[in-house]
């Protein structure tokens, strides 16, 4: 077994990082040593998987990225991601808002992992780690309010005004108590806790300003979803269509899920809802859908990344030369009709438009000034082509750490006792990826050669990537959850410096244990008798199986 392309990644990467004591990496197993290794060590398969488990764990290329000699514009991409973008309309990483969610991708996934769960209060969004994004929408169609972003944005830049006030929104987390008591039979107990968040009308900047009414908003809740973490994803994009449904199509023939499978997304062994793109470049060709927890995006190369490099700051690039904002319109005119923008937009618009080359945001009618800028299609490139191709050669290119401590025996113990209870039905240990031929609805990676690739690789991301049910109070948005990739969640404490786990949707779970038990808080979760068996181990076995996800 060839160990070749990890060693020159490993190394190449020391040099960039100068490394130091605590960035040294891992020493990967030698061609003797690696043969006495299992399979289910290299997390990433032969082309994915690296091997340090520091603080910088997931912020590794894969041997596909040194490959293919794209380690340089792997590194700009992991710049564009890490750095805070800015209001200047000139200079490095230009073209912050004017309304936007946070300055960086590195504020929601604090050393490219999981965000971190955020205490009781005010809703800030200010400091790197609070991954939460606000899901606010209408219960009885469970779709998403069309008078905020799909994704909420506090911040503006002057003289606009956040379309949301988040010292308004409260994050409150209540005590809960199972079916169980919290307790198992040979007396050993845990906690369980959940968010809720409350958010008053006069959060919204367009209520306040009168553009929107208590009937136009109708009733709304609110609950959050933590960002997840982001390696990997380019090996997950490699399983192929043709695996991704039969994986589907074997759980509704098995039948084993109390609640079935989402009939929006699959029913009578076929698709009933994939993805397609919504750009004016798209092939408008459909594809499964495979990210997000609500599975609303296909193919990585127009997924949630490559969606959040535009939506969060609200940089433009050539393909989105508009503002992400809400779909009702509602921000628009009432900055439109806000004395303090019209007084000075003016003095921004000359500054985003020096040449005037857009007429229409200077005529004499300044309400109509900023209603065309703040709907322009056509507005000036801030991100340039290449680094929207830096940022994904960086994001397919993640790799994904390896198993720790393989041959310690709680830990073998624990991963048998994963698959005989039954967690290995929904969190599938392995998949074979398939040739990788790079999919983009977009259209806009022309040539499919300008990405790393993954063929024919076993990859260990323990998911099936199909969305399951577990009932919990306060549940997520629909009660449909992807099931969540476990790969390197066991770091999440050292990679991010955050006190908890934060493991489920909302981070509601402080610790594997705690996340363990929310499966099977109803007797209507798809999870429910896996957990059932799992209560009816003993405190070692149970340990063991805690130790082995830890571990992976």
């Amino acid at each position: 077994m060839k160990l070749i392309p990890y060693l020159i990644a490993s190394a190449t990467v020391c040099t960039l990082m100068a490394c130091s004591e605590e960035n040294t990496p891992d020493v990967p197993p030698t061609d003797g040593e690696a043969s006495e290794m299992p399979e289910w060590y290299y997390s990433g398969g032969q082309l994915g998987t690296s091997f340090i488990t520091t603080s910088a764990a997931f912020e590794q290329p894969t041997a596909s990225v040194e490959n293919a000699g794209m380690l340089a514009s792997f590194k700009r991409g992991e710049q564009l991601f890490e750095k805070n973008y800015v209001s200047n309309n000139s200079g490095i990483r230009n073209g912050l808002g004017p309304m936007y969610i946070r300055s960086s991708c590195m504020h929601c996934h604090p050393g490219y992992g999981h965000g971190k769960s955020q205490p009781d209060g005010p809703f800030k969004t200010t400091e790197t780690g609070n991954g939460y994004l606000l899901v606010v929408y209408n219960p009885a169609t469970q779709g998403y309010v069309n008078w905020l972003a799909g994704m909420p944005q506090g911040h503006a830049v002057a003289p606009f005004k956040a379309p949301l006030d988040e010292s308004q929104v409260i994050i409150k987390w209540h005590e809960h108590t199972d079916l169980f008591g919290n307790r198992f039979d040979d007396g050993e107990t845990y906690s369980l806790r959940y968010p809720e968040v409350t958010m008053p009308r006069t959060a919204v900047y367009a209520y306040r300003q009168g553009i929107l009414s208590e009937e136009q908003m109708g009733d709304y809740e609110v609950k959050l979803e933590s960002t997840i973490g982001i390696y990997g994803t380019g090996l997950l994009d490699a399983i192929s269509d043709a695996d991704l449904k039969a994986q589907y199509a074997k759980e509704e023939a098995d039948g084993y899920m109390t609640n079935g499978l989402n009939p929006a997304i699959f029913n009578g062994g076929d698709w009933t809802g994939q993805y397609t793109s919504k750009e004016t470049t798209s092939d408008n060709k459909p594809y499964p859908l495979r990210y997000t927890y609500a599975l609303t995006r296909g193919p990585l190369q127009d997924a949630a990344g490559a969606n959040a490099y535009w939506n969060i700051t609200n940089v433009t690039r050539s393909d989105r030369r508009y503002h992400y904002k809400d779909a009702g319109g509602y921000y628009a005119k009432a900055s439109a009709k806000d004395q303090d923008v019209q007084a000075a937009f003016a003095d921004y618009i000359i500054e985003v438009d020096p040449d005037m080359e857009h007429q229409e945001w200077f005529t004499e009618d300044m309400e109509q000034n900023i209603l065309n800028y703040i709907n322009s299609t056509t507005l000036p490139v801030e991100a340039t082509d290449q680094n929207y191709i830096d940022l994904m050669v960086w994001h397919r290119g993640l790799a994904v750490p390896a198993v720790r401590n393989v041959n310690d025996p709680d830990i073998k113990k624990g991963k048998e006792l994963f698959e005989q209870i039954g967690c290995a039905y929904c969190h599938r240990p392995s998949w074979v990826t398939g040739n990788d031929e790079v999919r983009d609805p977009a259209q806009f990676f022309v040539y499919g050669n300008e990405l790393p690739r993954y063929p024919n690789q076993t990859i260990w991301p323990y998911t099936d990537m199909v969305q399951h049910k577990l009932h919990m109070v306060n549940d997520i948005r629909n009660g449909w959850c992807r099931t969540t990739p476990l790969w390197g969640r066991g770091l999440h404490k050292k990679v991010t410096g955050s006190q908890y786990d934060d493991r489920m949707h909302d981070c509601r779970a402080r610790t594997t244990l705690e996340a363990i038990m929310w499966h099977g808080v109803s007797e209507q979760s798809d999870a429910y008798e896996t957990t059932v068996r799992f209560r009816a181990l003993s405190k070692e076995d149970r340990d063991a199986v805690v130790k082995f996800l830890d571990a992976i």
